[in-house]
């Protein structure tokens, strides 16, 4: 085997082993929900339904369907194991490592450098946000292929030097790998531009430093495919984060302030690359910015480019690496504003391959002037990447869960609203509910503007029976947010559970004419249509539910339970019924009581009443396991199938008290 090869082999092998630890983590409920734990298609696994959804779904604010693939193969190899997921994207970690190597290795023929730069790049703590968050699959996807399409380019460029040698096929990979990166995470969309850098120097396809106009034609024409991908992923980054409201308006950020926070917000990134301290998953955005601060900051880094191109003959790999470090970082830099972030550990990771080219290589050039022996160069070397992986495995250490996550996020900010709210969440998953509401309070007087975090409340309020104080907690997410189908449903919700039906059908209606797609309000409306004996109308709606969320065992199983018991025979249809049970049992993987319920009323309904038994006994099983509530009406149900007698009910609420 060639030294390089070995080379990138324990560069993998070594970081795959410092991030070995993330084997052992757990999902935290920071995106990890919307990307697997509570995402039916991802959970679902590879199917054919699941695979045309990747390629069609804006879910999450993206449009990335190779990112979803990759969760869905996750969910074939190890369910909801989170330390399988961890430990893929360790792996895609450490073969970016050994990408990256290969790739510096052949752009400059200079071994020790280019294992540095990998090295740092592999093991710097600042990247431990892109490997130990399950939800960043897409950063260390997505820079994988841009590292392969960067290394194909690269081919190509060394057989176009050689009129005889065939030079498409590389070419056509680099387009393919891009176009593969993009369909992972759009950061990629500079890839061009850093193809520019790199015929300027290394590859010196761009005579320098005094380069004319007509010298750029040929880079410039052969990135024009390049660029017209990066500008339909531009289009449809942005149309989906806008369609998702993910995109800051001007009106709530102006422009000035983004011009304010881009330069702090890159020199901040400068400075953790070099001391990387008070790391944290969240930074909020200040509410004003230093005129000085912002100034200082602009100063800093017009004097730094002023320096590359100064030196760009002397020095070129300081203009290509500066440019790398500050083109690949736009995107991210806050003049689009997506989120409430004033910066991200994870934006990081492409660009700090830039700044690692331009430091490993001016520090080699000053070893060199100043004969720098070389066994206090090489040593300077091992205590930086000891440095880097100490700190690391310091870093790791805060991603074991949400609960550890967000505490020392608050530790690092005490005023971190974000923080609060998910520290809350954390702690709600684990029952803690009053310490959760704390939680929440805390974060409400923080930011009271939020119409989110009355929404938490609201929600856990609810989930602890306090219906009056939820209602009010809603109503002022409501005020903030009117047009929230989400909170709206909500609300209207709670309007059930205090027993004002004629207030919470409007709601349902509201949140269903603003928000099309979403299924719970025609449920919700349903429900309320057959309390006031409206039966007709309500299985309507429930069609509509069926029809929009035709994989929701919640909304599958509500629908079968009123086909199966309904004391009304126009309305009632065992065949129906039986199923959309069979398909809730399917869906819950067969570990939910009250599911297995409705099964066996469907079934008694049908006239098994020997699996209908079985259905019962199964549910009072799992009931009494969690603890369920209305254990004792199981057993009214059992002791009627052991007679062979189906289940009936009434739906109708008109004889119960309405509030106002």
């Amino acid at each position: 085997m060639s030294r390089p090869r070995l080379i990138a082999l324990l560069l993998a092998f070594i970081t795959l082993a410092v991030f070995l630890p993330v084997g052992s983590f757990s999902f935290v409920n920071f995106d990890d929900n919307d990307y697997v734990t509570d995402n039916p298609f991802v959970k679902s696994g590879l199917t054919a339904t699941d695979i045309r959804w990747a390629f069609t779904a804006f879910h999450a604010g993206n449009w990335h369907p190779l990112t979803w693939l990759s969760h869905m193969l996750d969910c074939d190899l190890f369910g909801l194991n989170a330390g399988g997921h961890h430990l893929v994207n360790a792996l895609f970690h450490a073969t970016n490592a050994a990408l990256l190597f290969l790739l510096l290795w052949r752009l400059t023929r200079q071994l020790s450098a280019a294992a540095f730069i990998a090295a740092l790049f592999a093991w710097h703590p600042l990247h431990v946000e892109s490997v130990a968050w399950i939800s960043e699959r897409k950063d260390v996807l997505s820079t994988c292929f841009a590292l392969l399409a960067l290394l194909s380019y690269v081919k190509y460029a060394e057989r176009s030097r050689v009129p005889a040698s065939p030079s498409r096929l590389p070419y056509a990979l680099s387009l393919v790998f891009f176009a593969c990166s993009l369909m992972a995470k759009p950061m990629a969309v500079t890839l061009p531009c850093l193809l520019l850098l790199l015929d300027f120097w290394p590859l010196n396809r761009i005579p320098g430093p005094a380069f004319r106009l007509r010298d750029l034609r040929r880079p410039l024409l052969e990135k024009i495919p390049f660029f017209l991908l990066t500008t339909a992923s531009c289009v449809i980054t942005f149309i989906v984060q806008n369609r998702s409201e993910a995109v800051v308006s001007l009106s709530t950020m102006t422009l000035h302030y983004r011009l304010e926070n881009a330069p702090v917000a890159a020199v901040n990134y400068l400075f953790k690359l070099f001391w990387p301290v008070n790391l944290n998953v969240f930074y909020p955005l200040p509410d004003r910015i230093p005129a000085l601060s912002a100034a200082l900051s602009a100063a800093l880094l017009v004097g730094i480019s002023v320096a590359a191109w100064h030196w760009r003959a002397t020095k070129p790999y300081l203009l290509t690496g500066w440019l790398w470090f500050l083109g690949t970082l736009v995107p991210v830099i806050g003049l689009v504003q997506v989120g409430g972030q004033a910066m991200a550990d994870r934006y990081t990771y492409i660009p700090s391959i830039g700044f690692f080219l331009a430091l490993v290589f001016l520090a080699r050039d000053f070893a060199i002037r100043l004969q720098t022996p070389k066994i206090i160069a090489r040593g300077l070397m091992v205590l930086s990447c000891t440095a880097c992986i100490l700190a690391t495995e310091n870093q790791l250490s805060f991603w074991r869960n949400g609960e550890v996550l967000f505490r020392r996020a608050l530790a690092m900010n005490p005023a971190n609203d974000i923080a609060l709210v998910n520290l809350g969440v954390a702690l709600q998953a684990q029952n803690r509910t009053e310490e959760a509401l704390v939680a929440y309070r805390q974060a409400e007087r923080l930011a009271s503007n939020r119409y989110q975090i009355h929404g938490n409340i609201g929600n856990l309020l609810s989930l602890l029976g306090r219906h009056e104080e939820a209602l009010q907690e809603y109503g002022a997410a409501l005020a903030l947010r009117p047009q929230s189908s989400l909170i709206r449903d909500s609300y209207g919700t709670e309007l059930i559970a205090l027993g004002r039906y004629p207030e919470a059908l409007p709601q349902f209606q509201e949140a269903a004419q603003r928000d099309p797609a979403l299924a719970d309000p025609h449920l919700q409306a349903g429900k309320v249509l057959f309390m006031q004996g409206l039966d007709a109308e309500g299985i309507k709606e429930f069609q509509t539910a069926l029809r929009l969320d035709p994989d929701n065992y919640q909304t599958l199983a509500t629908v079968a339970h009123y086909l199966a018991a309904s004391d009304n025979p126009a309305i009632r249809d065992g065949r129906n019924a039986l199923p959309l049970a069979l398909k809730a049992n399917i869906v819950s993987h067969q570990n939910q009581p009250v599911v297995f319920d409705i099964l066996g009323m469907a079934l008694a309904e049908n006239g098994d009443f020997t699996n209908a038994i079985t259905c019962a006994q199964n549910a009072l099983e799992l009931a009494t396991t969690v603890q369920l509530k209305h254990t004792e009406q199981i057993r009214v149900r059992l002791e009627l199938y052991r007679q062979n007698l189906p289940w009936r009910e009434s739906f109708r609420a008109t004889n119960a008290p309405v509030k106002n």
